[in-house]
């Protein structure tokens, strides 16, 4: 029997715009960050380990999908995304909160940016 909610996330995603999606990514990243931060003080380190990966993996996909022809904003935006990258291999070798709460706060920031630039052109993006 097919999940229903599995189903609404799929139809979701389908049906999102890029800003939308882009949302969803830094979303996807945060929650992530949270469930490692709630590994790391009950000492299960591999669920830490799995959710800072998938962390990353999601700021690599941001990275890709970055449009540098764009100009200084694409390539500002790359370079932060790596920092962020870089901040998370360190936090999960160290099993380190306040690292992951920096790069949370980063990638809360810019879901911030990205939230309002969508209202302001009416969802277009």
């Amino acid at each position: 029997m097919p999940n229903p909610y599995e189903s609404y996330r799929q139809t979701r995603i389908s049906t999102a715009s890029q800003g939308q999606l882009i949302l969803m990514l830094y979303d996807g990243a945060v929650k992530f960050l949270n469930l490692a931060n709630e590994a790391i003080p009950k000492k299960e380190f591999m669920t830490a380990n799995t959710n800072i990966i998938k962390s990353q993996n999601i700021i690599t996909e941001l990275m890709v999908s970055l449009n540098m022809e764009v100009g200084e904003i694409a390539k500002n935006l790359y370079s932060l995304y790596d920092y962020m990258n870089r901040r998370l291999i360190q936090a999960n070798i160290k099993k380190d909160p306040k690292i992951i709460n920096e790069v949370k706060g980063m990638l809360l920031e810019l879901r911030e940016v990205w939230d309002q630039a969508i209202k302001k052109t009416g969802g277009k993006y």
